[in-house]
């Protein structure tokens, strides 16, 4: 039984000291008497309208590089921090030749387009949109925009998704429509493309629709490889909770869904039989063979001790290995069933951190699983100012390299300073969600009374399987005083 009310909304501004003062900004806080859910301002319209304003804002970042910073001097881009792959690769990857990627071979080095199809498709329909008129440098800054305005819509999807994954915490979402780093990086690659469809995955799979997530899943997987982790913690927590046919009907949708979009560009057919093709395989083989890169841990200790550190990829599949087998005991130790916005996070997390290569913009990965992870104010700037700093260190590093001898920019040491900000920024975000996770009571959502607003299924579910001192001692959502008590496993009314 449970004395919660389901339908009334989480008032951020009662509950967040941070987002209390910042409201002031508006008017201050929402009084007793306020009425939420009535007008046409409703929170996830208003999340919306944020997201697509600092989306904008971002463009704005990048004006000085569309005006000329991707064109003329070696460095600009970098000075005026509004790097962006877009337009470079619209000729550096044949779609200005109308080269029709993974099918026909690019001159020069990189013999294949090295991005997931779904990637390749989304880029190749943006090249479409982009008239063949006029001179390269017009045609690169349309392409941009092109893009700029497809990845907006991604953006605003991402945005209503994540407030409609918490049905009682919608504000949630400002979180990512705030974010300063998402702003920053949202038009650097095309990685919010996966963002979006993995976040509907996430909405669809707390609706108790496993097949339709793992639908979403699989094609953000066509798109970007970091969303299957997900299938991970849905692993170990459809485990604990007994609920396999939801787990497989998610990891069936998923198979499908990658499999239709990759099929037709993996199998080619000669003479002598079927064959992998070879422009299909090169995002693997790149993703491989890519040696220690920008942002990652192994590039910081290689920099430090001198060792080029050759077996990186060894290292790092090891590290992410035992890290998810201390994710899955975790899993099942814990006092409560972890959420599974909170297992996401950790094993995107984790990747990120075991990765050889940390490109700024993907942090975009993080920001919505951070915020149905740990919607805190607090924790969530801290750890974006972190990501800020490492954003302006990368570029300023990269000036203060490709400007001869006159080193305007950061230098070595300052550069592995800011790697340093974003490692600890992301392991402080980490360690308090695995905090949440051994102290249920210290979580922000289960202090409401909730179990897992993004389990789908597995809200409200007993366990069938727990290891330890959860196998012999039950625990509430919420642990002291003055607070609504849900017991675990109760029908939900």
């Amino acid at each position: 039984m449970t004395s919660v009310r389901q339908d009334e909304p989480v008032r951020p501004t009662r509950r967040d000291e941070v987002a209390a003062a910042g409201s002031e900004l508006v008017g201050g806080p929402a009084g007793r008497r306020a009425v939420f859910g009535t007008g046409w301002w409703r929170p996830v319209r208003v999340i919306a309208l944020v997201m697509i304003g600092m989306f904008a804002l971002g463009m704005v970042q990048k004006l000085p590089c569309y005006e000329s910073g991707w064109f003329f001097g070696a460095t600009s881009q970098y000075t005026h921090a509004c790097y962006s792959d877009i337009p470079h690769l619209y000729a550096g990857r044949g779609f200005a030749d109308g080269l029709i990627p993974y099918f026909d071979r690019l001159p020069g080095e990189m013999e294949y387009l090295e991005y997931p199809v779904l990637t390749g498709v989304f880029m190749e329909v943006a090249s479409w949109m982009t008239p063949h008129g006029g001179s390269m440098q017009e045609r690169e800054q349309i392409y941009w925009l092109v893009n700029a305005g497809l990845l907006m819509a991604c953006a605003a999807a991402l945005a209503v998704c994540v407030a409609r994954t918490h049905r009682r915490r919608p504000w949630d979402g400002l979180l990512v429509a705030l974010a300063p780093a998402l702003a920053l990086t949202a038009t650097i690659n095309w990685d919010l493309l996966a963002v979006a469809l993995t976040a509907v995955g996430m909405l669809m799979w707390s609706r108790s629709r496993a097949l339709a997530a793992g639908v979403f899943i699989g094609l953000a997987t066509a798109a970007k490889l970091y969303p299957v982790l997900l299938l991970g913690p849905l692993l170990v927590l459809c485990w604990r909770a007994g609920q396999w046919r939801a787990y497989g009907k998610a990891v069936a949708g998923a198979a499908a869904a990658w499999l239709v979009v990759n099929v037709p560009v993996m199998i080619t057919h000669d003479g002598s039989g079927f064959h992998i093709r070879e422009g299909w395989a090169k995002f693997y083989t790149f993703s491989q063979e890519r040696p220690i890169d920008f942002g990652s841990i192994w590039l910081l200790l290689s920099q430090r001790t001198g060792n080029p550190l050759e077996d990186a990829n060894t290292y790092a599949t090891l590290l992410m290995i035992l890290g998810c087998g201390a994710l899955a005991l975790l899993t099942f130790y814990a006092p409560r069933r972890p959420r599974f916005a909170q297992l996401a996070f950790l094993v995107v997390a984790l990747f990120i951190l075991t990765n050889k290569v940390y490109s700024p913009q993907y942090v975009l990965w993080l920001i919505p699983l951070a915020a149905l992870a740990r919607p805190r104010w607090r924790d969530f700037l801290v750890w974006q100012a972190c990501e800020v700093m490492y954003f302006l260190g990368i570029w300023m590093y990269l000036a203060y390299t490709g400007n001869g001898d006159k080193h305007q920019g950061l230098p070595l040491e300052g550069y592995q300073l800011a790697m340093a900000l974003h490692l600890l920024g992301t392991l402080y975000l980490f360690a308090v969600v695995v905090r949440d996770v051994l102290l249920p009571e210290r979580d922000v959502v289960r202090k409401d009374g909730e179990d897992d607003p993004s389990g789908g299924v597995l809200d409200h579910a007993p366990d069938v399987f727990v290891l330890g001192r959860a196998q012999r001692l039950p625990r509430h959502a919420v642990q002291f005083e003055g607070t609504p008590q849900v017991r675990w496993g109760a029908a939900r009314k």
